[in-house]
């Protein structure tokens, strides 16, 4: 089944995938403040509607972004926001570039303290194949 597309813009893509209940964003470029948010924002309103618990996040082309403000917003309000609403995978598509992959690690850390079962891949289709695997 094809993913339906909640948006597609120079900034950003949100999907949904029905078949296997995900929601996938895609940055396009490194992204802050309100831009940032609301994507995230339109992501969790697509995970309630649908019943979704599996998360892509394809951030390869947004290194280096989030400000100290976003990532305290990401790991508060955002985060507890999902976590109500199941979450329970995430697979996250980073940049081959080892330090936009050590920026993610307090991330990676507490939402997997938070029970999300997380995997990190550089290719968005190996990130796909194994959130479909997830029941």
């Amino acid at each position: 089944m094809e993913p339906v597309v909640i948006f597609d813009n120079a900034d950003a893509s949100l999907k949904y995938h029905p078949d296997a209940k995900i929601v996938h964003h895609t940055f396009k470029h490194p992204m802050k403040g309100e831009p940032f948010r609301n994507v995230l924002l339109q992501g969790y309103e697509v995970m309630k509607k649908y019943g979704a618990n599996k998360w892509l996040s394809d951030d390869r082309l947004h290194a280096d972004a989030l400000t100290e403000e976003d990532a305290g917003w990401a790991t508060t309000v955002w985060s507890k926001m999902v976590m109500e609403a199941g979450w329970k995978y995430w697979a996250l598509v980073v940049s081959s570039d080892l330090k936009s992959r050590m920026d993610m690690n307090a991330f990676i850390q507490l939402y997997y303290e938070q029970g999300v079962t997380i995997m990190v891949f550089t290719n968005p289709d190996e990130a796909l194949t194994w959130l479909k695997s997830k029941n």
